[in-house]
């Protein structure tokens, strides 16, 4: 369990083919990177087996690092709707990984996270990867999945908190 005054947060970059999660550390109002990384998911699994996959490698972070909140970025407006459909089964396995291990979920939009890390709602990858690693102070940027969950759990740390609740 984390530490007291030592809050882990879990960011998740929910994707079908690619889901990007990392876990941050605030202490006394500085953030501190524990791991980040990106549970790939090939063409040889059916989009169920890949759902089950989400699943249980979220759950396995969780269980190793015990985050004690978790932040999902929402799904954005795709194109196509199947893809947003795929995407929103994505998300929704993974709000449920978070559920399931006892952990409060907080939800960001891509303009929220992009916004808080880069200053800019319309920051392209490479800014956000730049500014994670900055602000992380990172020798290297981590892939861009990894980068933008690790900036959804920097977003929800940076977020105004009244009275225990988050605001914003």
């Amino acid at each position: 369990m984390p530490e007291q005054g030592n809050e882990r947060i879990l960011g998740i970059d929910p994707g079908s083919r690619a889901t990007g999660y990392g876990v941050i550390a605030k202490k006394e109002n500085r953030l501190y990177y524990v791991t980040c990384g990106v549970i790939r998911l090939g063409d040889r699994y059916s989009f169920s087996e890949r759902l089950k996959i989400i699943f249980d490698g979220l759950c396995e972070v969780i269980e190793t690092h015990h985050p004690s909140v978790a932040a999902v970025e929402d799904v954005f407006v795709a194109a196509n709707p199947r893809t947003a459909l795929k995407l929103g089964h994505a998300r929704g396995v993974a709000v449920l990984a978070a559920l399931h291990n006892g952990l409060k979920v907080h939800d960001y939009t891509p303009r929220m996270v992009k916004q808080a890390v880069v200053g800019y709602g319309n920051a392209d990858k490479q800014q956000v990867q730049q500014m994670v690693r900055v602000l992380l102070q990172l020798s290297a940027s981590p892939s861009a999945d990894a980068a933008d969950a690790l900036a959804v759990a920097m977003c929800h740390a940076n977020q105004t908190v009244l009275d225990g609740e988050v605001v914003g």
